[in-house]
């Protein structure tokens, strides 16, 4: 073989090398549904799959609720666009962070989270909203709902956690979700309360 050839396949192989193989397909390897049978976490694995089912729940309407804020950030309207423009966008950065800290304690307790959007879809207990434009009274109104049902299925889920020893659980759902979702419920509302501007009745 001459020292060109010899140079191309070398050239070649190395080439080969270093380039994806991005052509792959294999089995899961954890099933939906299902949690590590074997977690050193001191929760036992009936427990586990009891929890980590209902909070894929309370995940689908969270992140449900996450893109409704964010179809609401885009398409408020009106003379308080300014401030619920921003005001559902700081909401939406909030559902986010509530969004993954959902999904990883699911996989802290060995279960799978729910992660695409035509499966939230068919999981969350949120209404729909349509894809056009609502107004404002009618997209507060649907947040303030979602909220409800978020709330108040948290608070069950956190003392049932707890009832089940699982504290982890408990005080995510209490700290951060039940709070955050008190909160924007808080700022939100405001925004259906009739006050005079000007003049005081």
């Amino acid at each position: 073989m001459s020292k060109t050839a010899l140079k191309e396949v070398t050239s070649t192989n190395k080439a080969d090398h270093i380039t994806p193989h991005w052509h792959q397909t294999a089995k899961e390897i954890q099933k939906f549904g299902t949690v590590i049978a074997d977690m050193p976490i001191g929760i036992s694995e009936d427990s586990r799959r009891e929890i980590t089912g209902r909070l894929n729940i309370l995940l689908a309407d969270t992140a449900s609720l996450r893109d409704l804020y964010k179809k609401s950030h885009w398409h408020v309207g009106g003379p308080t666009f300014y401030q619920l423009h921003l005001l559902f966008d700081k909401h939406f950065e909030q559902q986010v962070e509530l969004v993954d800290g959902l999904a990883e304690r699911i996989q802290m307790l060995g279960g799978v989270s729910i992660a695409m959007a035509h499966d939230i879809a068919e999981m969350t207990r949120l209404e729909r909203p349509p894809r056009g434009r609502e107004e404002v009274p009618v997209i507060i109104s649907r947040l303030l709902e979602a909220h409800r049902i978020i709330l108040e299925d948290a608070r069950k889920l956190a003392k049932k956690a707890s009832d089940l020893g699982d504290d982890g659980t408990n005080d995510l759902l209490i700290s951060d979700v039940v709070r955050t979702n008190e909160m924007q419920v808080w700022f939100v509302s405001e925004h259906l309360v009739e006050m005079p501007l000007v003049f005081a009745k």
